[in-house]
């Protein structure tokens, strides 16, 4: 008898009923960029057989979805691909996520039949609908856009790409658009910049739903820092900036830090492993990172903390010693800074028994 294929995932559990796939919905239009669109499909819809024996619930099923399921839809680049489903189904999902929408920074011009902003009328019940049914709602970009247009984003901090954040808030004033963050979550509602900031909310999506772990190593697969200031309810406080020209030593000194947490660390170390000034480390550091050196240093150590803090051994005190902080109550103080939730309660809701 041959043997049978399985594909998608699939919970197969001894003893007891297997536990339901969490379900993402990815929506996709004509004249989309493929760039966001990719990255939903690169975290929740690949194969993870490198996570064998650290989930602890099954992965996620994946489902592209569009207005019109089955018509071919055109990407910038010109290619075209096919969703298979249609907003019914993005409605039923457990996270809803809109990448980006078409003409979206056309304003009030928008094509007949489309709301301001290129929000389509089947989009924007689809959204509600699944809200109201408790889905996690999530954007990329101009995705935003979508969100507001369903209200979703009344009253809500929330972010799109910076070059857009002016027309989101005209068109939609009672949003409170942040333009300076990487990503807003705010629980059930979640916003993220442009492009590769929709890596990191991704990610912050898996780190909610997987813990540390599971969330660097897909990092690891996609080869990208696995977390960049990422939390709870929390706002990233700064977009990397580009590396300016003549600027490696900086990278070198962020190396270094890292190599070197549990350390002591001042601006005077950092800059002398950059080969530089501390006057000059301090600017150029800044306007590659968009952040000060020791605050970086502390988002960092933060980072660090999380996944000893997920597994079942070592207290806070330990912890906060480990990735170099010279109290637990200095720990305590920068963890809910960042985190807007205190180290225990952090273990409470992720620690695993087996990490």
């Amino acid at each position: 008898m041959a043997d049978q294929q399985t594909t998608g995932p699939v919970a197969v559990t001894i003893g007891r009923r297997p536990e339901p796939v969490h379900d993402v919905a990815v929506y996709a239009f004509d004249g989309m960029t493929p760039f966001e669109l990719g990255v939903v499909v690169e975290v929740f819809g690949l194969a993870r057989p490198e996570l064998s024996g650290l989930l602890a619930a099954p992965w996620y099923g994946l489902k592209v979805c569009a207005d019109r399921p089955g018509t071919p839809l055109r990407s910038v680049g010109g290619f075209s691909l096919t969703a298979e489903h249609g907003l019914d189904e993005l409605a039923a999902a457990d996270t809803v996520v809109v990448p980006g929408v078409p003409n979206a920074f056309g304003g009030v011009g928008a094509p007949p039949g489309r709301q301001a902003g290129g929000v389509s009328p089947g989009l924007v019940a689809a959204l509600r609908t699944a809200h109201e049914r408790g889905a996690r709602i999530v954007s990329i970009c101009s995705g935003a856009f979508a969100l507001a247009a369903a209200g979703l984003l009344d009253g809500r901090e929330a972010t799109t790409h910076w070059r857009y954040a002016e027309l989101l808030q005209q068109l939609h004033p009672a949003v409170r658009v942040n333009p300076d963050v990487l990503y807003v979550d705010s629980g059930s509602v979640l916003t993220s910049a442009g492009s590769a900031a929709g890596i990191d909310l991704c990610l912050h999506l898996v780190r909610r739903d997987h813990g540390a772990r599971v969330a660097n190593s897909v990092a690891r697969r996609f080869v990208v820092p696995p977390h960049r200031d990422g939390g709870q309810a929390q706002f990233v406080e700064a977009a990397v900036r580009p590396v300016e020209e003549g600027d490696d030593g900086i990278g070198r000194s962020m190396q270094w830090a890292l190599d070197h947490l549990a350390s002591p660390l001042t601006v005077t170390l950092l800059a002398r492993a950059a080969g530089m000034s501390d006057r000059s480390f301090l600017r150029h550091f800044t306007a590659r990172n968009g952040t000060s050196p020791m605050r970086w240093v502390i988002s960092q150590r933060i980072a660090a903390s999380l996944p000893l803090l997920e597994a079942p051994a070592g207290t806070v005190e330990e912890i906060a010693v480990a990735v170099g902080f010279e109290s637990a109550a200095t720990y305590r103080h920068h963890f809910g800074r960042v985190m807007r939730t205190s180290p225990t309660a952090y273990r409470r809701s992720f620690g695993h028994g087996g990490a």
